[in-house]
């Protein structure tokens, strides 16, 4: 599936859950033809995320809504904004109001930390990758918040790369054989598919090098000094990927090393959720421009 149906999925199932067999709150208080407007305030300081996708949802339901947005994805948000103003039935609005405010608040809490990481990196060539330590279920969103807050999107799942970790070649019986037999695999079951393989020591880089094969290598929980040591040994052959420990306070010892990227899970799973607040836009109560 691409992005667009998978978003659609992500939609259906979450509306499902919230909606059940009906929003009785709503059916009980507002007339089904009734109209109304809402507006999306911002209650805190950060990275905006999450805009493109509150409308997608409010189209899920309602496709002809007129969705007018203040703010874009990616922008810093200050405390008294407005982000978008949206007009639409009002049961529309009342039944994906929490699907719209948990959505921006997880993203724009994660595209806020992966700014503070990324800016760290500016004026090095190192580029910030996410990982797959994601809320299951909410990855899509997830990793599209990282690269709205300028980190890059490594592999979606395990299906669209091979990455050899340690519990791989530990049960395979070794770094070599993995390498081999996940290079077979590509060549003889699904070509194009690329290899990482994980390192843990300065010998399996070696190992690596004298093997083949692969098209990154990652260097897990490596000092700095040791990753210095490791890329005089692949010498630009393979793209490098330093994993492990790497937080706000360090990540600059580790880009200075030259690296191609370094793995953060932090930037999704320490991630706080920022808050928002989507409310009734009553004529003469807010401002809405």
């Amino acid at each position: 599936m691409n992005y667009d149906e998978q978003l659609n999925l992500l939609i259906k199932n979450a509306l499902a859950e919230d909606i059940g067999d009906g929003d009785h709150s709503t059916l009980s208080s507002i007339d089904a033809t009734a109209n109304g407007k809402a507006i999306l305030k911002i209650k805190e300081e950060g990275i905006l995320a999450g805009v493109t996708v509150a409308e997608k949802i409010f189209r899920y339901v309602q496709p002809d809504v007129t969705f007018s947005t203040f703010k874009k994805d990616g922008e810093p948000m200050h405390f008294g904004e407005l982000a978008f103003e949206v007009e639409a039935r009002i049961h529309t609005i009342l039944q994906t109001e929490r699907l719209v405010l948990n959505t921006m608040q997880r993203m724009s809490g994660i595209a806020t930390l992966t700014k503070l990481y990324t800016d760290k990196l500016k004026g090095y060539k190192t580029k910030l990758l996410d990982t797959r330590k994601t809320t299951p279920n909410f990855r899509l969103l997830e990793k599209e918040a990282v690269r709205i807050g300028g980190g890059v999107n490594h592999r979606f799942g395990l299906f669209d790369m091979i990455m050899l970790k340690d519990n791989h070649i530990d049960y395979c019986g070794g770094i070599e054989m993995a390498i081999n037999k996940a290079y077979d695999y590509v060549q003889n079951v699904q070509p194009g598919l690329l290899i990482e393989v994980e390192t843990r020591t300065i010998d399996d880089v070696r190992k690596v090098m004298a093997t083949g094969k692969v098209n990154r290598i990652m260097l897990d929980n490596f000092t700095p000094a040791l990753i210095t040591e490791a890329l005089q040994i692949i010498k630009d052959q393979y793209e490098t990927e330093a994993s492990g420990g790497i937080n706000l306070d360090n990540i600059e010892s580790y880009a200075a090393t030259g690296v191609d990227y370094i793995s953060s899970g932090a930037i999704i799973h320490q991630a706080r959720s920022l808050d928002l607040s989507l409310k009734a836009s009553i004529p003469g109560r807010f401002k809405t421009v």
